[in-house]
């Protein structure tokens, strides 16, 4: 037998077994319900990935507001503590 006739014989039409379509019925119907579950895992990972990274990303910012104001309160102070200075200085000659 040449490979031409074998793959004849083993892709001719069979009979499926019996109850074969309502076992394929039966399983798609079952599907659908088992799908949401991990559809709705997913779906809440991702909304509580995106929101610790958006309550990090809203941290973050307010951290670098907060070092901006700390570095300005920083220089106003040097700058006061300069003209303090400057006046004693010149009050003491």
């Amino acid at each position: 037998m040449n490979l031409d006739e074998e793959l004849k014989l083993a892709l001719r039409r069979k009979e499926p077994p019996p109850r074969f379509r309502d076992r394929v019925l039966a399983a798609t119907k079952q599907r659908p319900r088992k799908i949401w579950r991990p559809l709705a895992a997913a779906a809440l990972l991702t909304l509580v990935i995106g929101g610790t990274t958006a309550r990090y990303v809203e941290q973050r910012r307010e951290g670098e507001r907060a070092k901006e104001q700390v570095l300005l309160a920083l220089r106003i102070t040097s700058q006061k503590l300069h003209d303090t200075r400057e006046h004693i200085h010149e009050l003491s000659k």
